[in-house]
């Protein structure tokens, strides 16, 4: 990945967060973390890889972003100058899902352990 692109998933990164921030309106106790954004070399599309909290609310939380996401998208075009603005799409970011699970199993060990 060359620098141009890391510094374009950067700030997408950071202006996504704050409108996720701003203009999305969760229900009290959702989140929604950006743990990663991909923006292809010809920087036709980004891919934001999205960590929910809790994983109880995925669905919820994948939902709403995506029924945002022209709204997000247009704020974005206003913010960001530059000549080609990807095509944002909203991705799961399982990741932390494992974790969360792993989290879980252990916890359960301990308490059959004790």
């Amino acid at each position: 990945m060359n620098d141009r692109i890391r510094k374009i998933n950067s700030l997408i990164s950071h202006e996504v967060g704050s409108l996720i921030l701003s203009e999305i309106d969760f229900k009290p106790g959702v989140f929604a973390t950006i743990s990663r954004v991909r923006t292809s070399d010809d920087l036709s599309d980004a891919k934001i890889y999205i960590q929910p909290f809790p994983s109880s609310e995925t669905d919820y939380i994948m939902k709403t972003l995506l029924h945002e996401k022209y709204v997000i998208q247009k704020i974005l075009h206003k913010r960001l100058h530059l000549k080609i603005l990807p095509v944002i799409s909203f991705v799961l970011d399982k990741s932390g899902l494992e974790v969360e699970e792993i989290d879980l199993a252990l916890s359960n060990d301990k308490g059959c352990a004790g």
